[in-house]
């Protein structure tokens, strides 16, 4: 396989492309401007959105997705106490 042939694997849970195009994270920032009842409504969001549509959209990826907001939500809680 030549260089120009090599793939590249992207990790569409956990680092996506297009959400690194910045010197921060954009959960970063989001977290950062977002005032914590908030943020934790943003990630309980996107964890009944993912668990919403696994079985319609992108499976197992849509079930880690929500596993994803999940732990970032549990360590945000740890945080506060």
């Amino acid at each position: 396989m030549t260089a120009s042939q090599t793939t590249t694997t992207t990790d569409m849970v956990n680092s996506p492309a297009h959400y690194g195009q910045g010197k921060i994270e954009c959960i970063d920032y989001i977290e950062d401007f977002l005032s914590p009842d908030e943020y934790i409504g943003y990630l309980r969001g996107n964890i009944a959105k993912y668990n919403h549509r696994w079985r319609y959209k992108n499976g197992l990826e849509d079930l880690r997705k929500a596993e994803w907001y999940h732990k970032r939500l549990i360590a945000f809680m740890e945080k506060q106490t």
